[in-house]
């Protein structure tokens, strides 16, 4: 399994194999219950082996790929839409996969990854770079489908900011919430000032000798001392 092409292997759960209580079972055997539905056909219940879906979802480009499941010797080009995860332990319980069909455009979210932030002026002014998307939700293709979007940000000073808008998507891409009638052109990265905690020279200098420690004092009364 390279980062570039995901196989899965799987097993069709019949009626019986359904269910809270099958579900366990599954688990127990180290698989796990998973769906595939979408593409105009009936939805497939799936199982699929725990440890080769755990390297599976090691990879971030998982998320935004085009995966082939195999099921019984039959093929199916999907995508991952939902991930459930033990609270407590994080190993997978659950995924449910979307059929991609050749020529139907699909929403996916992809990964967001921001680029150059040591080089920006405004890194280099102590200025703080807050990225406040993690990724977005695209419309596409499954030919067009990106593994990420990429952000430049080497040249953001003190102030600076990108919107949605800023983003330069591949052909054939856009963003599903531009396209939207009440759509919000949000500001997904900025670069901040620096954070300085002020202090008042009044507050500083008037200072109480009974907040100033024994030892303070003692060390000041000895150096007056030695003057005199």
């Amino acid at each position: 399994m390279s980062i570039n092409h995901f196989e899965l292997n799987a097993v069709d759960r019949s009626a019986e194999l359904q269910g809270k209580g099958a579900s366990r079972r599954l688990r127990k055997q180290n698989l796990v219950p998973a769906i595939i539905y979408g593409g105009n056909e009936e939805p497939t219940a799936i199982s699929i082996k725990l440890n080769e879906l755990v390297k599976a979802l090691e990879f971030e480009a998982f998320f935004s790929h085009i995966l082939t499941i195999t099921v019984d010797g039959e093929e199916h080009q999907a995508v991952i839409k939902d991930l459930q995860r033990h609270p407590a332990k994080g190993f997978p319980m659950h995924a449910d996969f979307q059929r991609v069909v050749k020529g139907q455009k699909i929403h996916m979210n992809v990964p967001v990854h921001f680029v150059g932030r040591e080089e920006a002026p405004g890194t280099a002014a102590a200025g703080v770079l807050s990225t406040l998307v993690s990724d977005i939700e695209v419309i596409c293709l499954p030919s067009q489908l990106p593994e990420y979007l990429e952000v430049d940000v080497s040249g953001m000073e003190i102030g600076d900011l990108f919107r949605l808008s800023d983003i330069k998507l591949p052909e054939g891409v856009v963003i599903h919430e531009l396209e939207l009638e009440d759509g919000h052109d949000r500001t997904i990265v900025n670069m901040q000032p620096p954070t300085v905690e002020e202090v008042d020279e009044e507050e500083a200098d008037d200072v109480d000798a009974d907040e100033v420690p024994a030892t303070e004092q003692a060390d000041k009364a000895e150096e007056n001392k030695d003057e005199e």
